[in-house]
């Protein structure tokens, strides 16, 4: 799939940059506005949400999206959410500030000492909003593949140039994302989000179920905890057979989360039984391409458990 996405500085009309990329590619337009309404669709309008899990929401929604559609993302921070998908485009927009104090003028019809003083206030939102979700208050031009300056370019100039930069990279040509490599990435957005607290509004069901340590019993409390369907070790793989096709050995991943296809394999033991067990895993991908499965290192939940009260939850039926 390809992602652009385009930012800018305050009254550079870079929004009417991306409405045009997405008109002449016929790509999906995703504002800030419209992430807003998709997060609501998903986890309800009541839903608090902090600063520091917006980028994880926003991350989710486009992924969604991704598998459908190829997308222009306009909103400040665009290039933190870009990185995580493999067809992407960077777009800044710039101006000296006599050019972006011209636009809001005209655009907001005031005169030149409100538009200036609208200007400071913009760009100091701006900043206040980047610290606050992304933990800076400005972006550098390394984050960005392409950096236009208004100042010499009109938006329709800007929105052709995007263009021949998707045509002659071949990003449209990529696909959407695939299924599985949404699979993958809400996943890790998920847990990310649990780190906030930020739970589904349903009722919460957890199962009676044996486990073979504590590990795997707590890591199940943190799937039930952010409404995770998943099942315990329902299937072995054969990794090693002998001339007759019989199995000498077998690999049954700890669980399988159906809603993402993802296979997950927890490594909470004894260096030499990580050793083993990421062999195991490395003979299951290459017999088994087709299959996903994520190895999930004690480090990765060990502070959700604990930051939650997890690790001591009883399981019910």
């Amino acid at each position: 799939m390809a992602l652009i996405a385009v930012s800018g500085h305050p009254g550079c009309r870079y929004e009417e940059v991306a409405r045009i990329s997405a008109l002449r590619l016929d790509f999906e337009l995703l504002t800030q506005a419209r992430i807003r309404t998709l997060m609501n669709e998903e986890f309800g309008a009541e839903t608090p949400i902090p600063d520091k899990a917006y980028p994880s929401l926003v991350t989710s929604v486009l992924a969604r999206v991704a598998t459908e559609r190829h997308i222009v993302y306009c909103a400040v921070g665009g290039e933190v959410q870009a990185r995580h998908f493999p067809a992407m485009l960077r777009v800044h927009v710039v101006a000296p500030e006599n050019i972006r104090i011209g636009n809001l003028m005209l655009d907001s019809r005031m005169d030149r000492p409100a538009a200036r003083q609208l200007l400071l206030q913009l760009e100091a939102a701006d900043r206040a909003d980047r610290r606050a979700k992304f933990g800076k208050t400005r972006a550098t031009a390394d984050l960005f593949d392409l950096v236009f300056n208004a100042e010499s370019l009109t938006s329709e100039q800007m929105a052709e140039l995007i263009e021949t930069v998707v045509v002659s990279s071949g990003l449209k040509e990529r696909g959407f994302l695939s299924l599985a490599a949404e699979a993958q990435l809400q996943f890790q957005m998920r847990l990310r989000l649990a780190r906030f607290g930020i739970v589904p509004p349903d009722k919460i069901t957890l199962r009676q179920k044996m486990f073979a340590n504590p590990s795997e019993e707590m890591f199940a409390n943190l799937l039930d905890f952010y409404r995770i369907a998943w099942e315990y070790e329902p299937r072995s793989f054969p990794i090693h057979m002998d001339q007759n096709g019989n199995t000498l050995e077998a690999f049954t991943p700890d669980f399988y989360l159906p809603e993402f296809d993802l296979y997950v394999e927890l490594t909470t033991m004894k260096q030499a039984h990580v050793t083993r067990k990421n062999r195991k895993v490395r003979l299951l991908r290459e017999l088994y391409p087709q299959v996903n499965i994520q190895v999930f290192y004690q480090k990765d939940f060990e502070n959700l458990i604990f930051k939650y009260g997890l690790a001591g939850r009883p399981v019910e039926a």
